[in-house]
């Protein structure tokens, strides 16, 4: 089966009741685990985009916390997942004040690692990545914005 365009979608789903698009979102949801976090996030705490912000930054806490650092390549593979975790909750919130706000957190936290990130080529090439992430991420917010969150990585970069 080949899936449809959104737009096709989005027409088709014009057509339905409130009761039978609340029925294929609750469909939907039991599918994916992806499906019932996007609906979750949607529901609940998007409207309260600080505390989403901020038990994201805990989760991210506990997870750096209980990495094993006894080898570079379980700290790798820890920090990836760590990554793509947030990289997920990003893409829930669509929002560039989010997205900046918890990588610069995601590389402060690397950067207050022990043993240091220095060490390992290619975790400073997950940080630099980062980094040039947040850049263009802060390139797209409003000049107030802009000015904040630029002393803040600029303040991350020169701790580096």
């Amino acid at each position: 089966m080949k899936a449809v365009t959104i737009k096709q979608l989005k027409d088709e789903l014009s057509h339905k009741s409130g009761a039978e698009l609340k029925e294929l979102c609750l469909h939907l949801s039991r599918f994916k685990k992806e499906n019932k976090e996007l609906l979750t996030y949607l529901l609940f705490e998007s409207h309260d985009e600080d505390s989403y912000i901020l038990s994201i930054k805990n989760q991210m806490d506990e997870q750096f916390y209980e990495i094993n650092t006894k080898s570079y390549f379980y700290i790798r593979k820890s920090v990836r997942k760590i990554l793509s975790l947030t990289k997920k909750y990003i893409r829930y919130s669509k929002k560039k004040e989010t997205e900046t706000e918890l990588l610069l957190y995601f590389c402060k936290k690397l950067m207050e690692m022990k043993p240091s990130i220095k060490r390992s080529q290619r975790l400073q090439n997950v940080f630099d990545a980062q980094v040039r992430m947040i850049k263009k991420a802060i390139d797209k917010l409003h000049e107030d914005l802009q000015y904040d969150y630029q002393l803040e990585l600029d303040n991350l970069l020169e701790n580096d």
